[in-house]
């Protein structure tokens, strides 16, 4: 019987079968990124549709008043049914509600019944997580090389972060929502300045830097057209920019809030003041930036020591020892 002979191996592994499934793989590759370049779409046409939506709201007499907020929640059966069930376990406080629902305002999540899905998620996922932890630690001893501390540290583990996930996950929203509006608020207020200098209204002047800064900084962009269509059809033009910096949680932006505020007010000149205000900004990002300058030298040392100083020393010591070496065996 004739064997067919191998292929060529290299440390025990077959070169042709790797090298079969690595063509496979750049070829599902290729046709992943052919497919995503087709079906591309436009990053603001989601925002547009919700921002329509909100102009159709106010539009439709939804807020009435000027003294009473309203609140506009789009309900349904399955948030009307949590929140019952949750106002029956004692576990649903307004507070607690109000709190979530202006966390997922500031990551940009404007459905405001999700924060009774966050209540509810904060009470499922610890039994269900735990109850998951306890049946593969204690039940079928999936981990029996633990002792008794660890066992027990793995499933407080899994409990805890089945209460804390749905929070860290709006959290990291939040942070990259507000860096992203940070970025931007220099560009936006030196965009405001020339629309006020130019004499287009202050909704005017939201509405055209939204729609300059909506591809370089879509989440700024956003809140500055959700801003103009609240300064159109609010009665009380104070509401929008208070609205505006509920919405987003950065000092920078409640300091600009307070000098449109004062602005409407006391009648000051616009311009001037955001003028102010950019150059501040700026040398604020400007501060920072050379913050994490001078701190980049103690962050880098433990590489250095641990990476970079090793292998230094092995290229300019190892032709030396190697010569060393080999003078000491002809010896």
């Amino acid at each position: 019987m004739v064997e067919t002979p191998a292929g060529p191996t290299l440390l025990g592994i077959d070169v042709v079968l790797v090298s079969t499934m690595l063509a496979g793989v750049a070829a599902v590759a290729v046709l992943l990124a052919i497919y995503a370049a087709i079906t591309v779409r436009d990053p603001m046409a989601r925002r547009v549709k919700a921002l329509n939506e909100r102009r159709e709201q106010l539009k439709s007499g939804i807020v009435v008043t000027a003294k009473k907020r309203a609140s506009i929640v789009r309900r349904n059966e399955t948030t009307d049914r949590l929140r019952q069930m949750l106002h029956s376990l004692k576990v649903l406080q307004e507070t607690q509600v109000a709190d979530i629902q202006q966390k997922l305002a500031q990551a940009g999540i404007r459905k405001k019944e999700y924060a009774v899905m966050v209540i509810f998620a904060r009470m499922v996922l610890p039994i269900t997580l735990g109850g998951i932890a306890a049946l593969m630690i204690y039940g079928i001893n999936y981990f029996p090389e633990w002792g008794s501390f660890k066992r027990f540290m793995g499933f407080a583990l899994a409990v805890g972060a089945g209460y804390k996930g749905p929070d860290f996950y709006i959290q990291n929203l939040v942070s990259k929502r507000t860096d992203a509006v940070r970025k931007g608020l220099p560009d936006a207020l030196d965009l405001l300045v020339i629309c006020a200098e130019a004499g287009l209204t202050v909704d005017a002047s939201f509405e055209r830097v939204a729609r300059e800064l909506g591809r370089a900084y879509p989440e700024l962009g956003d809140e500055f057209s959700l801003t103009s269509i609240e300064l159109a059809f609010l009665t009380e033009r104070r509401k929008a920019f208070e609205n505006l910096a509920y919405r987003v949680n950065l000092d920078s932006v409640k300091g600009v809030v307070t000098t449109m505020i004062q602005t409407e007010r006391y009648g000051t000149p616009l311009a001037s003041a955001l003028r102010v205000l950019s150059a501040e900004f700026r040398n604020e990002r400007m501060m920072r930036a050379e913050e994490k300058a001078a701190r980049l030298p103690a962050i880098m040392t433990v590489p250095l020591i641990l990476f970079i100083l090793p292998v230094l020393f092995i290229v300019i010591l190892g032709p030396a020892a190697c010569s060393i070496s080999d003078a000491f065996s002809k010896k």
